[in-house]
């Protein structure tokens, strides 16, 4: 089964060093891919388009009867109507046919098994309030002779005309936490019985943070030998 738009989550769970069959080592990332369970499916009949949404980590608490103080109301409801435990996080699928689903339907790291390449979309890491030098790589001045210009980031305005700092310029602002993807990560190990994907390079975000994995878009075409496990 092909799902080149299908796009399931998981979890970061750090990186590893790998050896090829040449003896070169490879950094790879670990991400731990529980099963995604299928919580709503969409159809053009019934909403206009069709696509999956799927789920993903199970809230469980020492005390059951306080699952229900994790999650909205209207979702608790959408989650009882699907028939599937109350879920952290959900995500949508856009699909050409959904025919091959059905409510509370497991998606597990098998999926990907025929993919070589993964696009994987996190949220990087926040590094706060940061000046030029480290979020744009400005150069800054002399460090010597009193100059007085040293890790600034010079002039941003203009003359009487137009008389304003133009907007998009490279300033000083938060930098990180914000939506990053990598693409054509290539896939070096599966194990489906500890649900875990490692692929080489690295993936955004922090350990154990959120990262969707989909099939590569643009794709490059090679032929690599996945090793299973």
């Amino acid at each position: 089964m092909k799902l080149k738009k299908l796009r399931l989550m998981g979890k970061k769970r750090g990186m590893v060093q790998l050896f090829d069959k040449n003896g070169q080592s490879q950094a790879c990332t670990v991400i731990e891919m529980q099963p995604n369970l299928v919580t709503q499916i969409k159809t053009n009949d019934t909403d206009g388009y069709s696509a999956i949404q799927v789920g993903f980590e199970v809230v469980e608490t020492k005390d059951p009867r306080t699952v229900e103080k994790r999650v909205s109301k209207p979702l608790l409801g959408h989650f009882k109507k699907a028939g599937v435990k109350p879920c952290r996080f959900i995500c949508e699928s856009n699909l050409e046919s959904v025919d091959e689903f059905t409510l509370g339907q497991a998606l597990g790291v098998d999926k990907v098994e025929d993919v070589t390449y993964i696009d994987a979309t996190a949220v990087s890491k926040g590094k706060g309030y940061q000046g030029v030098m480290k979020r744009h790589n400005f150069a800054g001045g002399p460090a010597s002779h009193g100059s007085g210009f040293h890790r600034h980031g010079g002039s941003t305005g203009m003359r009487t005309t137009p008389g304003r700092g133009l907007p998009g310029q490279k300033m000083a602002g938060q930098m990180g936490n914000e939506q990053v993807t990598v693409q054509n990560l290539r896939v070096v190990l599966l194990d489906t019985n500890e649900h875990l994907l490692v692929v080489e390079g690295s993936v955004p975000g922090p350990v154990n943070g959120l990262v969707y994995v989909s099939p590569s878009v643009k794709g490059k075409g090679q032929k690599s030998r996945v090793k299973k496990s």
